[in-house]
């Protein structure tokens, strides 16, 4: 059965608000003594790498990124975060993946607590040797840093995640990238225990499983997972395991909107939790049937263009030709775009001794962004008319079940965030990876008006989808067609695929 539990309404005051000291949390829950044995744990990312949870249907990325965005370029509405909390070994890990598999949305956060455990001053250090400091108390974890990235999160920021490391009991030096999405899954056994937490929390579900089970789970998990004897399980859990349950989680129950019963075996909870959830993620439709935007700029369609188009449009044209009339195309595609970058007078004198006054470029750097794989046909044109132009990547693959992009590797140039960015892709149909493509630039800090799209072909529905989203960003192709068919493919398009190029 699925225990509903009426969330209460609380209202905080200014001097409610997590400050920076241990002492300035004042928790829902009553401090105590602090008697507690550590956890026996490498880092607290481990179970979480890489970002992919794979489902018998699909594969899910779990780092965020989502294209839900309104034409503002912002997501259509904040995060829907959902917070779980239990005990340990109750089963949140397995709920969290089950919730996700059901929503069937490509992108979704999921938040461990264990990765905002304080680093431990040298004194802790020692008691923690001794088994004397208590990691289950909430004085263990850094909610100041929590609040401050969940919020983060939930306004759709990528924010950096601390890796904790329960050998050393501090933060390794590499912090992990986490973008943000529609859905935010957030876990920990004090998951309940601040209340500027609880604010940021749209669904609170407590996972409610016997202490019998629990202790079993902790058994098998323990002696085949960490080398561990029976005896010394089975004393751990009794002097430090169950009554911290007792004392700081199981009194949060009564904060629960949902409480789930058995774990992650209760699917008729897990599918009200869904049903509550589905309505938060909706992909924001662009203007269709308008004229095309001002932000696009098409390349001319002289005789020279037209003839090139004509050629690579061909089904009967050879493999040589259309890689050849291709990369012509895309030198004259960058060196339009080239344009569209500021400039600013500059003078100079030539060997005649005669003034000249000439442009020169007035920014930081220019960076070439390509969307893998097609987008990395257009580098060897940025290279040509660039000098030394730095170059990022960004493989965006279309999952065949949703038919949605989902973000599968990035690289991109340090301080991208002081240049004007090429970003390359060599066609768009829905605009759907570009889309993504930009919002990642603007989570590094790219302004967006200092983005330039870049295609050879575009579809109409691509161009008024990033057009509609960032409407900031310059949008230059070749051409525009007016058509995508049942799969997406642009009508009438081009005669011969693009991995011509590729190869």
């Amino acid at each position: 059965m699925i225990k509903l539990v009426q969330g209460t309404d609380y209202s905080y005051s200014d001097s409610d608000i997590v400050g920076g000291g241990e002492g300035s949390l004042d928790r829902l829950l009553p401090s105590v003594s602090t008697s507690l044995s550590p956890r026996k744990r490498t880092t607290s990312q481990c179970k979480s790498e890489p970002p992919l949870l794979r489902t018998s249907k699909r594969t899910i990325y779990t780092a965020g990124r989502p294209p839900w965005y309104n034409e503002h370029g912002t997501q259509s509405k904040e995060a829907f975060v959902i917070g779980l909390c239990g005990g340990s070994a109750s089963g949140k890990t397995t709920v969290a993946r089950k919730i996700i598999e059901a929503l069937d949305v490509p992108w979704v956060v999921l938040l461990s607590m264990d990765s905002f455990y304080k680093v431990l001053t040298a004194e802790q250090q020692l008691l923690a040797a001794n088994n004397d400091y208590n990691f289950d108390h909430p004085d263990a974890f850094d909610f100041s840093l929590l609040v401050h990235t969940l919020r983060k999160l939930k306004q759709g920021k990528s924010v950096k995640i601390p890796v904790y490391d329960f050998t050393t009991h501090g933060r390794q030096k590499v912090w992990k990238t986490v973008y943000g999405a529609s859905v935010i899954i957030f876990e920990g056994i004090m998951s309940f225990a601040d209340k500027e937490l609880l604010k940021l929390l749209d669904m609170k579900i407590f996972v409610d499983t016997d202490s019998d089970i629990r202790l079993v789970r902790r058994l098998r998990r323990d002696i085949t997972e960490r080398g561990r004897d029976i005896d010394g399980v089975i004393k751990q859990y009794n002097k430090f395991v169950k009554p911290a349950f007792e004392q700081y989680i199981e009194p949060t129950m009564r904060l629960a909107d949902i409480v789930v019963p058995r774990g992650g075996g209760n699917m008729v909870a897990i599918d009200l939790i869904v049903q509550h959830v589905h309505s938060q993620a909706a992909l924001a439709s662009a203007h269709q049937a308008q004229p095309l935007p001002q932000t696009l700029s098409v390349l001319e369609s002289t005789p020279q263009v037209r003839g090139m188009h004509t050629i690579i449009r061909n089904k009967e044209t050879s493999r040589d030709e259309f890689i050849f009339y291709s990369k012509r195309l895309m030198r004259l595609l960058i060196e339009r775009a080239l344009s569209f970058l500021p400039s600013q007078v500059h003078i100079v004198q030539t060997p005649q001794g005669e003034d000249y006054e000439g442009r020169t470029f007035h920014g930081k750097r220019i960076t070439g962004v390509s969307i893998l794989r097609a987008g990395e046909t257009m580098e060897p044109a940025l290279r040509a008319v660039c000098k030394d132009v730095r170059i990022g990547k960004i493989l965006i693959q279309t999952n065949q079940d949703t038919g949605e992009p989902e973000l599968h590797y990035l690289r991109l140039p340090k301080d991208i965030s002081e240049d004007h960015v090429i970003l390359m892709d060599c066609t768009v149909s829905t605009g759907a990876a570009a889309m993504m493509a930009i919002r990642v630039l603007l989570d590094h800090d790219v302004r967006e008006d200092k983005i330039l799209l870049v295609s050879l072909l575009m579809a109409e529905m691509g161009v008024h989808s990033v057009a509609y989203a960032f409407p900031q960003v310059k949008i230059i192709t070749t051409a525009v067609d007016k058509k995508v068919n049942d799969l997406f493919h642009i009508i009438p398009g081009i005669g011969q695929t693009l991995s011509a190029l590729l190869i």
